[in-house]
């Protein structure tokens, strides 16, 4: 007799989509229960956007919403109960209960400890009993005494530690949530709370979220058939929460597109309250593990004053950005070049930078150049043996760029001239050098909506991603052998 998920959501007609969620509350023990009761007519609860939306079309909520929905409104779906199912995607996800009162629509998905399919009487469901003993709870506790809007929301702001303590782990202990309120001494009716010992200050002025995601990608590239090129990106999600209170609770979300990598190995803050297991477990070590978890990467939180890294992840994405093909022969006292670059057309074609940093080393200066671009310009720093193809912030309508030259180089003086222990003979590389604003390479991105803060005033949410080149290298196809990050460090 559990629930697996609580939604109080605000009705707006007028606006889209028709509703803000004002709480939710997930309880993945449950939801793991769920999983092995209902086999295989489990059905997972989704993202908090989709449920809405599905929601709202069930209730007839939606401002444009006026035709005849077969699955809704046909005679052999007449409702006569605040028990729904909600499609999801191809599937239901019952039973829903929910209902429509003083402009809040109280909402809950309990479990039920069997198969859905065929849908059980209701009245064996222990769970949708307890269910409507909630959602009543939580009315009465929110419009006794409220006068006013903000009374509602302080009341809302209230619920996270309210349901610690009324309802854990998804089983309701107590429906008169006020009792709960007095047992607790909830802090915010009667003095305020002590700050803690790892909390310097207070913030004092407008409320404000920024969250921002930096992906790293690392490439080792060889065009050789019996060497495989690799690949992989790293990321990390910065924040910085400028809430009033000593204590304000506060969760970010992480959601990826339908085409999305997984995030693998995520490591958190310690500031970081709960978290479902299932991202914890998604491992990059392990190639035969099957438990890639595809978000959403939720992340309840009592942050800190200052700016902190709230996690860090790999993913293994399906191509590199930019491919490439380097071939260097030496003639002498010269190098021939040929460089080919081509943009994977699913990346975003708009860089703050862009450049090719093309070294030789143990080798005299660069008395000569000649060459042949395709796209971009060319610059040659002699003394350092080093030609700089600049890009710039496109690549041409095809996508593929090239560049094939000669370089001349003098004789070995007793200057200092650019000396390394691995490019010697044919070993040679190309370093990539770019940085994409809004973008990423999973698809990862904070939706502004999707994040839930429980503190005085609304606050203003900025959220930014980019995407960066991180040891991005393309050898030397002729290399007589490949070279490993971990030669790389020796």
């Amino acid at each position: 007799m559990a629930q697996r998920a609580v939604w109080l959501i605000s009705h707006e007609p007028g606006t889209s989509p028709c509703g803000t969620i004002k709480f939710s509350r997930r309880y993945p023990t449950v939801e793991k229960r769920a999983k092995v009761f209902n086999g295989a007519s489990y059905v997972p609860v989704p993202e908090d956007g989709p449920f809405l939306k599905a929601l709202l079309f069930e209730l007839r909520l939606l401002d444009d919403d006026k035709d005849f929905a077969e699955s809704r409104d046909s005679c052999s779906h007449i409702r006569k109960t605040s028990i729904y199912g909600l499609p999801v995607g191809s599937e239901e996800l019952w039973p829903v209960v929910a209902f429509l009162k003083n402009g809040m629509i109280y909402a809950c998905v309990p479990l039920v400890e069997q198969t859905l399919s065929p849908h059980p009487p209701l009245i064996s469901i222990c769970g949708i009993s307890q269910g409507f003993e909630l959602l009543f709870g939580l009315q009465d506790f929110l419009y006794s005494g409220q006068k006013n809007d903000t009374d509602v929301n302080t009341k809302v702001s209230q619920l996270p530690d309210l349901l610690l303590q009324s309802c854990p782990f998804g089983t309701l202990l107590d429906a008169n949530l006020q009792n709960s309120l007095d047992s607790i001494n909830f802090t915010s009716v009667t003095h305020p709370q002590k700050q803690p010992a790892w909390k310097a200050g207070m913030y004092k002025g407008k409320p404000q979220v920024s969250i921002s995601i930096t992906e790293k990608v690392k490439s080792m590239q060889y065009d050789k058939q019996d060497i495989a090129d690799t690949w992989q990106v790293v990321g990390a999600v910065t924040c910085k929460c400028d809430l009033e209170g000593s204590m304000p609770n506060v969760t970010i979300s992480l959601s990826l597109p339908t085409n999305g990598s997984p995030l693998q190995d995520i490591l958190v803050h310690p500031c970081v309250t709960s978290l479902d297991s299932a991202i914890l477990t998604s491992s990059s070590i392990d190639p035969m593990d099957d438990s890639a978890f595809s978000g959403p990467y939720k992340f309840p939180l009592t942050p800190p004053l200052e700016s902190f890294n709230l996690c860090y992840y790999t993913s293994q994405v399906p191509v590199p950005p930019i491919l490439g093909f380097y071939q260097v022969k030496e003639e002498g006292v010269q190098l021939k070049i040929t460089v080919n670059l081509k943009l994977h057309e699913s990346v975003k074609n708009s860089f703050e930078f862009c450049e090719a940093h093309i070294p030789f080393y143990n080798r005299g200066p660069i008395t000569h150049v000649e060459y042949k671009v395709s796209f971009g310009q060319i610059e040659v720093f002699r003394e350092k043996s080093l030609l700089v193809w600049i890009i710039g912030q496109k690549f041409p309508k095809s996508m593929e760029i090239s560049l094939s030259g000669t370089v001349t180089f003098g004789a070995k003086s007793h200057e200092k001239q650019p000396f390394d222990h691995i490019c010697i003979g044919g070993t040679a590389y190309l370093k990539l050098h770019f940085r994409i604003l809004d973008y990423t390479l999973t698809g990862c991105y904070a939706d502004q909506h999707s994040v839930q803060v429980f503190a005085s005033g609304k606050p203003k949410i900025s959220t930014h991603r980019k995407l960066i080149s991180s040891d991005y290298y393309i050898w030397n196809s002729k290399a007589p052998a490949p070279i490993t990050y971990g030669s790389l460090l020796l």
